[in-house]
C-alpha cells in the first residue's frame, strides 16, 4: 500500500534540513500510536522487521544556499509512504487525518491531501529510481574490532546482502521463502549520500537508478517495504521509472481533527 502525502506549509518559504528522516519517522510513530497503541508498541521492538518505508521530504520548488545544511522549499511539501501491512497503513493514515496539523524540524504544515496510489501489476524487468537512498551494511574488522561497514554498489557483497535482506523480509511476513529466489540487479546510475540518522551517528546510502529482474515476490516486498536496510528510518523506497501511478482514492486533511493538540 502506497500513499502520497501533500502538506500545506504555514509560511511561504520553509526550511528542510538534508538529514530529516528521523523527524518523519517520529511523525509516523506518533500517528500510529494515536490510532493503534498496541501496534506502535510492537513496531518499537528492535527484533522485528517494520515492513514500511518512506521517501525523503520534497517541495514543489527548492532553492539551495551554498554551505547550508538545508534547502528552502516553496509551494506544497510532500512525501511518500509505503507498507506491506494494511494495519500499519490504516493506523498511520488514520492518525494523519485525525490530526492534520504537523510540526517538523520547527516548521508547521497542515496535511492537505492523502492519495492512495495503485501499484504496478508487474515489477520484474522494470527500471527503478530511489525516492530515498538504499542502505546496505555488513561487519568488517577495522582497527582490530568488528565494525559496521557501509557497502557500495561497486562491491559484490552489496547485491548479496540486498537479496538476502529481501528474503528475510518475505519470510518474516509470509512464514516461508518464495519458490523463485533469484534476483539480478544492474545499477545504471549511483550517487552516494551521507545522512545523520541520530546525533553523531551517520549512514552512507545510495541514490540509484537500477534495473531488476527475477523473483516477482522479492521485488514486490522491496517495492512495498523498502530495499536494503533501515527502511523504517527512511531508506530504500523506490518508484518504477516511467510508470503512471494512478490515484485509487483521495482523502482530504481535516477530518476528525481535535483542536488544541500538538504533534
Amino acid at each position: 500500500m502506497r500513499f502520497a502525502i501533500r502538506l500545506l506549509p504555514e509560511n511561504d518559504t520553509f526550511k528542510v534540513p538534508f538529514s530529516h528522516q528521523h523527524y518523519l519517522q517520529g511523525l509516523i510513530y506518533r500517528r500510529i500510536q494515536r490510532v493503534n497503541p498496541d501496534l506502535s508498541l510492537r513496531l518499537h521492538s528492535p527484533k522485528i522487521p517494520k515492513f514500511f518505508t518512506f521517501s525523503l521530504f520534497m517541495a514543489e520548488k527548492r532553492d539551495f544556499e551554498k554551505g547550508r545544511p538545508y534547502f528552502l522549499g516553496r509551494g506544497r511539501g510532500f512525501f511518500y509512504f509505503s507498507t506491506a501491512v494494511p494495519e500499519i497503513a490504516e493506523a498511520f493514515i488514520g492518525g494523519l487525518l485525525q490530526k492534520p496539523e504537523v510540526e517538523l524540524w520547527g516548521e508547521r504544515f497542515t496535511v492537505e491531501e492523502v492519495k492512495a496510489l495503485a501499484e504496478p501489476e508487474r515489477l520484474n524487468e522494470r527500471k527503478f529510481v530511489t525516492l530515498s537512498p538504499i542502505a546496505v551494511t555488513t561487519r568488517r574488522i577495522q582497527f582490530g574490532k568488528p565494525r559496521s561497514y557501509d557497502l557500495s554498489p561497486a562491491e559484490p557483497e552489496f547485491y548479496e546482502h540486498l537479496r538476502d535482506n529481501l528474503l528475510e523480509k518475505y519470510a518474516a511476513l509470509h512464514g516461508k521463502v518464495p519458490e523463485n529466489r533469484e534476483l539480478d540487479v544492474k545499477v545504471l546510475l549511483a550517487k552516494p549520500k551521507r545522512f545523520e540518522v541520530k546525533p553523531g551517528i551517520f549512514q552512507r546510502a545510495w541514490h540509484l537508478v537500477f534495473r531488476a529482474k527475477g523473483s516477482e515476490e522479492l521485488l514486490r516486498i522491496g517495492y512495498q517495504a523498502g530495499f536494503g536496510e533501515k527502511n523504517s528510518i527512511g531508506f530504500g523506497m523506490v518508484r518504477v521509472d516511467g510508470s503512471k501511478e494512478k490515484v485509487k482514492r483521495c482523502w482530504k486533511g481535516g477530518e476528525g481533527h481535535q483542536k488544541g493538540e500538538t504533534s
